[in-house]
């Protein structure tokens, strides 16, 4: 039997895990001297009322090593193949120390993603429609997926990432002067500014015209994304070319651990360019 774990980075809820055939490996934040594992032990709403309300940057740890390790164990012992699909290695630990955890475990194979929250979600999917296939195929196609995978986001404000080390002071400095509204993106696994438009309307054109510009494979669905409020990824939709309207599937809340280091009221979408 095939086992499939992603780590909460992806923002696949709990909830979810049954429909994706998929189990989430929560990570960890810490909200003033209060640690909870992400999708557990407290609510999105009750997320978003601790980060607004005190005005907390919150910090991001890895999953409790010991609880995934015991479960994968007892995966291979039952003689089943794992697959782990990690947040990107340069945005988290997790796929290095997992890697580590199950060093010359041939049944377990660890994919960094190079990606995050839906990037994750569409290599759980490819796997879901692969599932028959020897495990090496799989992950050669998981491979061939991961290069075309894109994210493309507008922060309200750059000062979460600034504080998680996601983004550079550089690039923090650029994107908060003269009213610039950045675009992010992930590149090659870190957090990118990609492009930079003066207002948040300009910044949504930008982002809405990103689906075409950057050959959007419609073959795959684009996921949209946001943080506490989704009003400014409404507006987005609606800036947005109508064939590019149909694959939109999720309108994703994003996790705890992620909204960590983007803050509230950012948005975006995730997709897959053509090869």
């Amino acid at each position: 039997m095939l086992r499939v774990l992603v780590d909460s980075g992806s923002s696949i809820k709990m909830s979810e895990q049954d429909k994706l055939n998929v189990e989430i490996i929560p990570l960890r934040y810490l909200m003033g001297e209060t640690e909870y594992r992400d999708g557990l032990d407290e609510t999105i709403d009750e997320f978003y009322e601790i980060l607004i309300g005190k005005s907390i940057f919150p910090q991001t740890s890895l999953p409790y090593l010991d609880e995934l390790e015991a479960k994968v164990n007892g995966y291979v012992k039952d003689g089943d193949d794992v697959i782990i699909v990690t947040i990107s290695s340069k945005l988290s630990g997790t796929y290095n120390a997992i890697c580590k955890l199950f060093e010359g475990v041939s049944a377990v194979r660890v994919i960094d993603s190079l990606s995050a929250v839906g990037g994750l979600r569409l290599i759980v999917e490819e796997i879901n429609r692969c599932r028959d296939l020897p495990v090496d195929e799989i992950i050669a196609r998981i491979n061939a997926l991961i290069p075309r995978i894109c994210i493309i986001a507008i922060p309200e404000t750059l000062d979460y990432l600034l504080k998680g080390g996601r983004l550079s002071k550089k690039e923090w400095l650029f994107g908060s002067i003269l009213n610039l509204k950045p675009l992010i993106t992930i590149t090659n696994g870190a957090v990118k500014v990609a492009t930079k438009k003066i207002g948040l309307k300009m910044a949504m054109r930008e982002c809405a015209d990103t689906l075409k510009k950057w050959n959007c494979d419609e073959s795959y669905p684009i996921i949209a994304s946001y943080t506490y409020n989704s009003d400014n990824l409404t507006k987005l939709i609606e800036m947005t070319d109508e064939c590019y309207k149909l694959l939109m599937s999720e309108y994703d809340n994003l996790c705890p651990v992620i909204a960590c280091h983007w803050g509230p009221n950012a948005f975006g979408y995730v997709f897959v360019s053509k090869q």
